[in-house]
Order: C-alpha cells, then sequence, then structure tokens
C-alpha cells in the first residue's frame, strides 16, 4: 500500500513500521531518529524539534529510562527487581523498587479483571516453553502442571519498614513482566522527552509505541501494521496523535511443529500457547502499558467480548486490527 507522500522507513521495528517524510518535504523542523538495543529488542526513538542539540538530549534521557526498567524487571537478570523476587520470594518477602510495585499491582488489576487471562507470574510456564529455543513442545504432563493455576493469586504485594516487598505463596509462581513491562517504558521514555520540552516525538519498543504530538509535517504519526503471514509487508495503516499502540501476535516468537505454529502468547488455562486462531490484534489506548497489557489480554477473544474487556478495565482503549 502508499500512505500517501509517505515512504515507511526501514527503521520500523517490531509489529509496526512508522512513516516519515523525506527530508525535501519538512516544512523547517529536523527530524531525530536513532534506534538501540533495549529489553530484548529493538527500540526506536524519534524527536522533532527547530533544535537538533535538545533533540539528542531528550532521546539520551529517553534511552535511559528504558534501560532503567529493563534492569529493574528483566527476569533474565538475577540482579533486577524480578530476577531477585523469583528466586527469594517463595521463602519470605523480597523488596522491590516503587517502580516494579507500580507495574506488578497494574499487571495484577488486569489479571483479576481478566480471570485470569493475563497472568504476570507465569515465569516458569514461559521457561518450560522457551520458545527462542525450542522446535517441539514440552512433555504434556510438564504443561499440565502449569494449566489453569491462576498463579497471580499467589503473588502478594506488600511493604516492610515502609518499603515495597513481594512474597510467593506458591513456589511455581515466577513473575515474568513480559506483556507491561515495555509499556511502562515506553511512558516512562515518553515522560523523559516531556521533561525536555518535547512535544512531537515517537517512542517504539519491539511494537509497544507512544505517538506524541505531530510528525515532522505536523500531521498525526502514520504507523503501518506489518501483516502477520508476510512480515515485510503493510495489512493496515493507523494515524496516532497523543496515544499508545501495542500489538500481540503469534508470529513474532514461535516455531512450527507437526503442522501447528506454538508462539509465545500463553493460554493460562492450558499452559500452552493460545489455540483462537487470532494471529495479531493491535490495541490503542490512553497510555503504553494499558495497550500493552490490553493486547495480551484480549489476544483470541471475540470482537464483542475484548470491548467489554476493554470498556470495563481500561476506558479509551480499543482494539483497532484484529485478524
Amino acid at each position: 500500500m502508499n500512505p500517501s507522500r509517505r515512504e515507511f522507513m526501514a527503521l520500523g521495528v517490531g509489529a509496526f513500521v512508522v512513516a516519515s517524510l523525506p527530508a525535501a518535504l519538512r516544512r523547517g523542523r529536523s527530524l531525530v531518529r536513532r534506534t538501540v538495543p533495549v529489553m530484548g529488542t529493538i527500540a526506536d526513538i524519534a524527536v522533532v524539534h527547530r533544535y537538533r542539540s535538545t533533540a539528542h538530549a531528550a532521546i539520551d534521557a529517553g534511552f535511559a529510562e528504558l534501560r532503567v526498567v529493563d534492569r529493574t524487571m528483566s527476569r533474565f537478570d538475577s540482579g533486577s527487581d524480578v530476577g531477585r523476587a523469583n528466586l527469594g520470594a517463595a521463602a519470605g518477602p523480597v523488596r522491590v523498587s516503587t517502580r516494579t510495585r507500580v507495574v506488578l499491582e497494574e499487571a495484577l488489576r488486569w489479571a483479576a479483571a481478566s480471570g485470569g487471562r493475563f497472568d504476570p507470574c507465569l515465569g516458569k510456564t514461559v521457561g518450560l516453553w522457551d520458545l527462542s529455543h525450542r522446535t517441539a513442545p514440552p512433555h504434556p504432563a510438564e504443561v499440565r502442571r502449569f494449566a489453569g493455576r491462576d498463579l497471580y493469586r499467589a503473588l502478594e504485594i506488600g511493604s516492610q519498614g515502609g518499603k515495597p516487598v513481594v512474597l510467593f505463596h506458591d513456589r511455581d509462581v515466577a513473575i515474568d513482566l513480559g506483556g507491561i513491562a515495555k509499556g511502562y517504558a515506553v511512558d516512562r521514555a515518553v515522560d523523559a522527552l516531556r521533561a525536555h520540552g518535547i512535544t512531537d516525538g515517537l517512542v517504539n519498543v519491539g511494537g509497544d509505541l507512544y505517538a506524541l504530538g505531530r510528525s515532522e509535517d505536523s500531521d498525526p504519526w502514520q504507523i503501518g501494521i506489518r501483516d502477520p503471514d508476510h512480515p515485510n509487508r503493510i495489512i493496515e495503516t493507523l494515524e496516532v496523535r497523543d496515544s499508545a499502540a501495542a500489538t500481540s501476535g503469534d508470529y513474532i516468537r514461535c516455531f512450527q511443529y507437526r503442522g501447528r505454529r506454538y508462539h509465545h502468547l500463553l493460554d493460562p488455562s492450558t499452559g500452552e500457547p493460545g489455540r483462537a486462531g487470532a494471529r495479531s490484534v493491535t490495541v490503542v489506548g490512553p497510555s503504553c502499558m494499558v495497550a500493552d497489557a490490553a493486547g495480551t489480554a484480549v489476544f483470541g477473544l471475540p470482537g464483542a467480548a475484548a470491548a467489554r474487556l476493554l470498556q470495563g478495565l481500561a476506558p479509551g482503549a480499543r482494539v483497532v486490527h484484529s485478524v
């Protein structure tokens, strides 16, 4: 498809591609754009500003926020809040940062409201499937161990000495914030841009993004959604301004085995990848943390059921694309 006079940039990452005007057509404003690897993916920050030095300083601050969230909430780092909790919270309270408490509380809110469709405590289930290395599913008995457990109910958030702590009441609990932490990180990066006086910019972290203000030609940002079957193609284009978008798709991390696609979007009721037939769902919302969690919670739900869940849990959020 041809999005008007714009050219989709090769720097698009994750589920989205971001459109940009050729330099010759811009109206006196500079677009400064950089990418870095962080949070297990590629982060892309673009800023529109008259002064490139201001734009670069804001982008530096945005990337710094992404790295802080990564260091704090990665389950792959034994020294992070999440890593330390997964190692010790089944034995006793483990202190975490205020940031982590905020994300965990929001995750539990989504878990309760969605009936466990979103569960931030599936770290051991995710580890069992290990989609980065597996070429065949684990033994059914191993999968059944985690099916229908509602493990989020065994996560307690409390305080000790005025500091937030977490405690696990089930040894099969392990925190995995993969369905919400990127969204939170994007929101924090956007806050950093605003703190530097930026009114127009975009933060895209592996398909979780927030579009701030307008693009360099003063129009809303143009966001291309990748085709799940042909990731080099754009299946739909959105215009986004001062709002977030997140896509959950079964094509991002997956393997094929005996005619079935096994992907990273696990169904907590079965302990295995969902089988609803959905390939991709894109949610637009007021914050990226909301859009990120919503994309996971409604993945595979029929349209009416998804709308009801979002209406009660995240007013202003809506599914804008599903295939």
